[in-house]
């Protein structure tokens, strides 16, 4: 039988645990996963051989803040980092992602310049709820909304009447940051990470949450909790499962490596809301994680010009709110569960299979016969030191400059091409069941 292309790695990622096998690809899609010796092929010996990352929550910002981020600049980290799908977020662009012409606008941005598939949220506020079913018709993937300030005035939030309105329009997946606007104070101009993280408690964050569980539960609604930051959420997420309500949950690189007790004073890269906590709370996270109360980690990639970060001052009440790793989420994740005994296989399922289920791309997120070769040769055991010179976003502003990592990406496969100065990326749409 001819194959187009076959890769052998001792290491495998399948969906049942790693073992040497032999990856066959047809015609863009994986054909047959067969023993390591039965197929000659490219042979990459101990590096291992992942699934394509899929992030589903990414703020691309084209149109309108290319200057913050582009198509361009954020697929190409994303293959460089092993993210062969991403799904954009409706804001920060201009105009967002509230009606089919801002979708229409998105995707003329991201044809033809994206290095990886693109998929689109909408977004779901108060000025356009009526929106919504047109926009899901036109295929985004589901709704995001905020409950609090987005951080930009041309996309509002939703207070519990317009969640509840927003909930009953439309039977979709509606994706929420969760915080309490009445829970979080006004941070005062300070370069003390501790007064920025004390406008922010933990508690607004489970108070949003559990409005979100009680409206999800009384429509029947589907949700998904964003970037999760506070560990205190998660028996209320179990609760909640256990009596039937619909509801997922994603935490970030970030909340799973770094801690408030790190930051430095003024440190402004480190500013993210909801915010970075105490180490405690990121151990309990990691264990909500393999408890599976947490379904998956994705990056929550949101740049920014180098000047919004307020370098000059300092100070993290003015400075824009946001982490921007999409290209290093694999090795930061990896770096950390290896050292609590998680595998490979974990990583795969929390990085590929499960984001590629939230939003039903079926042939996403797997090597098994029928998906997509979308492929990660990636070296578990290679040290490495961020420089941020390496990166390949648009602006190489971040937390873990110089930080020593485990793990390398070597090369990465887009539907069995090697993604390379040729941008062959996708735009995916929602596929009705």
């Amino acid at each position: 039988m001819e194959f187009d292309l076959v890769l052998r790695s001792r290491r495998t990622v399948l969906p049942d645990g790693e073992r040497p096998a032999a990856v066959c690809v047809r015609d863009g899609k994986v054909a047959a996963v067969e023993p390591y010796d039965a197929v000659p092929g490219q042979d990459l010996g101990e590096l291992a051989l992942l699934p394509g990352l899929v992030d589903t929550h990414v703020h691309v910002n084209e149109p309108g803040r290319t200057h913050w981020e582009g198509f361009a600049t954020a697929t190409r980290a994303a293959a460089a980092g092993g993210v062969t799908t991403i799904v954009d977020m409706p804001l920060n662009s201009v105009p967002p992602t509230v009606t089919v012409a801002a979708l229409a606008a998105k995707r003329e941005a991201a044809a033809r310049q994206s290095f990886v598939d693109v998929g689109f949220w909408g977004g779901a506020v108060p000025e356009h709820l009526d929106d919504l079913p047109a926009l899901q018709e036109a295929g985004v993937f589901g709704f995001k909304c905020f409950l609090v300030h987005s951080g930009v005035d041309e996309f509002g939030h939703l207070d519990a009447a317009g969640l509840e309105r927003a909930l009953r329009a439309v039977d979709a997946l509606f994706i929420v940051h969760a915080e309490d606007p009445a829970s979080i104070g006004d941070a005062p101009p300070s370069r003390r990470y501790a007064d920025f993280l004390a406008s922010r408690p933990p508690a607004a964050e489970e108070r949003a949450i559990d409005l979100v569980l009680d409206l999800a539960g009384r429509t029947g609604a589907r949700v998904h909790i964003l970037h999760l930051s506070s560990a205190g959420a998660l028996p209320s997420l179990a609760a909640a499962r256990q009596r039937g309500v619909q509801v997922t949950a994603e935490t970030c690189p970030h909340y799973l490596t770094l801690t408030a007790e790190q930051v430095p004073d003024g440190a402004t890269m480190f500013k993210c809301c909801p915010p970075v906590r105490d180490e405690r709370n990121r151990e309990a996270l990691w264990q909500g994680l393999a408890s599976g109360v947490i379904d998956c980690v994705v990056s929550d990639h949101s740049p920014c010009p180098p000047d919004l970060k307020r370098p000059d001052t300092g100070d993290f009440a003015a400075a824009w709110g946001g982490i921007a790793s999409l290209q290093l989420g694999l090795p930061v994740v990896w770096t950390q569960a290896r050292r609590r005994g998680h595998p490979l296989a974990d990583v795969a399922r929390w990085m590929a299979q499960h984001p590629a289920q939230l939003v039903g791309l079926a042939g996403k997120g797997r090597i098994a016969a029928g998906c997509d070769a979308d492929l990660v040769a990636f070296a578990p055991d290679e040290e490495v030191m961020v420089d941020p010179a390496a990166l390949h976003h648009r602006h190489p502003v971040t937390p873990y400059a110089g930080a020593r990592l485990t793990g390398a990406v070597r090369a990465t496969w887009l539907r069995g091409e090697p993604v390379d100065g040729v941008p062959r990326g996708r735009l995916l749409t929602r596929v009705t069941p």
